[in-house]
C-alpha cells in the first residue's frame, strides 16, 4: 500500500520559514519524481516545485529564490524548505509521487498539510 505522509505545516508570520516533509512508503522512492503542489481556497491546485529521480529541481516562478525542494533517498523523504513566506503562500500543500515508464504511469498523492501565512 502506497502512503505519502506530509508534515511540517502550520501558522507562520509573513517573512517566516517552514519546512515541509513528505515521508513515502510502498514505492521505490528513488525512482519517482517527487513534487509539492498547493491549493488555495477557490483556486486550482498548482505545482510549487518538483525534483526528479536524478535530483534536478524545478520551481514555479512565484516561489523561485524562496523555496527549495530536496530529497533523501535513504530516508524515502522529500522536503520543501519555504523561506520569506508571504500571505499568498497560504494553501493546503500536497506531496506527489510520479513515475512514468511508457506505457505505464503511477501517480500518488498525500493527504495535504495546511500552511497559513498571517500576522
Amino acid at each position: 500500500q502506497v502512503q505519502l505522509v506530509e508534515s511540517g505545516g502550520g501558522l507562520v508570520q509573513p517573512g517566516g520559514s517552514l519546512r515541509l516533509s513528505c515521508s513515502a512508503s510502498g514505492i521505490t522512492f528513488s525512482m519517482y519524481t517527487m513534487g509539492w503542489y498547493r491549493q488555495a481556497p477557490g483556486k486550482q491546485r498548482e505545482l510549487v516545485a518538483a525534483i526528479t529521480s536524478g535530483g534536478s529541481p524545478n520551481y514555479a516562478d512565484s516561489v523561485k529564490g524562496r523555496f527549495t525542494i530536496s530529497r533523501d533517498n535513504d530516508k524515502n523523504t522529500a522536503y520543501l524548505q519555504m523561506n520569506y513566506l508571504k500571505p499568498e503562500d497560504t494553501a493546503v500543500y500536497y506531496c506527489n509521487a510520479q513515475f512514468i515508464k511508457n506505457p505505464t504511469g503511477y501517480n500518488y498523492w498525500g493527504q495535504g498539510t495546511q500552511v497559513t501565512v498571517s500576522s
